[in-house]
């Protein structure tokens, strides 16, 4: 289906601010995201691996966060509150030095994955973020036969060094895809595309994605949100 003329104008005199709270506004219309608190319960599958579960309770207000993974037949916990941080192995807080190093359990890790799963479930939210610098233009792509408008996002140094681009159905303004690279130029980094939206603590969120690399487009597995 192609464009109306109309639609064709207002989109290209979008701003990316502008086609940025037009895509909160879709996903999150109550501005939910400031007050979240709830569990999202993920399923992770990987070729040539065990399924591996995880439930992820983010507390924004009180800036509290826990992971619990299970994996086979090990189970491991990292409780994050308001700085501090407590890790539990199998359900004691007593870990050897090879448990640690096998399933790579530190505080510092733990925190890298406070801010990866706020970060991916927040989008894209989270792109108002202090230290996002959005590009002002947008730009339309297509992408797997689809047309996309198109938002592009670096960040200052000191929050991090990935370029990102997130792809936005031109109707309804829902992010569809999103794609980052660490060195643009080598075309590395993955494309995760993101489907069946579910509503959780009032956001609508991907309950699927699919992770593949951008050099090859092989693919590396599946997260689904099964609350």
């Amino acid at each position: 289906m192609f464009l109306t003329a109309q639609n064709a104008i207002a989109q290209k005199e979008l701003s990316a601010n502008e086609l940025l709270n037009r895509s909160i506004s879709f996903h999150d219309p109550n501005g939910a995201w400031s007050a979240f608190n709830d569990t999202l319960e993920i399923e992770l599958t990987i070729p040539n691996s065990s399924k591996r579960h995880s439930s992820v309770y983010i507390n924004i207000p009180e800036e509290h966060f826990t992971l619990e993974v299970k994996k086979d037949s090990d189970a491991y916990v990292y409780e994050l509150d308001k700085g501090t941080c407590k890790i539990l192995f199998n359900g004691s807080t007593e870990i050897s030095e090879e448990d640690k190093k096998t399933h790579r359990l530190s505080c510092e890790r733990g925190n890298m994955m406070k801010d990866y799963y706020t970060y991916l479930y927040g989008l894209p939210m989270k792109l108002k973020d202090p230290g996002a610098i959005l590009s002002p233009e947008v730009s339309k792509r297509v992408f797997q036969g689809k047309e996309y408008l198109v938002l592009k996002v670096s960040y200052q140094e000191e929050v991090g060094s990935d370029v990102w681009y997130f792809y936005f159905d031109p109707k309804s303004y829902a992010m569809e895809v999103y794609q980052f690279y660490h060195d643009e130029a080598k075309n590395d980094g993955e494309y995760i595309l993101l489907t069946d939206l579910v509503e959780i603590g009032g956001i609508k969120m991907p309950k699927t994605r699919k992770w593949y690399y951008n050099s090859d487009q092989k693919y590396l597995g599946t997260d689904k949100l099964v609350n």
